[in-house]
């Protein structure tokens, strides 16, 4: 009877070590979801991001309004004929 006993507690202890340990167990269970939440959250960034450079491409694809916006934002471009002033404030002295 303590053979059986002791076997089946043998045994008991087995598999709570590969619930808990072993490959397929709730470790990596753990360590998988928390991968998953990772790239969920990124992927949810990066359409956001893809969303936004489609709506650039089709306002640039559109007209020459968006490529004058973006070269006078990146480019620092000013059209024929206009005269581009620069503000500079002094610096407050106490």
């Amino acid at each position: 009877m303590r053979w059986l006993i002791g076997g089946l507690f043998g045994l008991l202890l087995l598999l709570q070590y590969r619930l808990w340990f072993a490959e397929g167990g709730l470790a990596e269970a753990s360590r998988l979801q928390t991968q998953l939440e990772e790239a969920e959250a990124e992927n949810t960034e990066l359409k956001a991001r893809n969303a936004a450079l489609t709506q650039e491409v089709i306002a640039l694809q559109g007209g020459t309004e968006a490529v004058e916006k973006s070269a006078r934002e990146n480019l620092g471009l000013i059209k024929e004929g206009e005269v581009y002033y620069q503000f500079v404030e002094e610096p407050k002295t106490p």
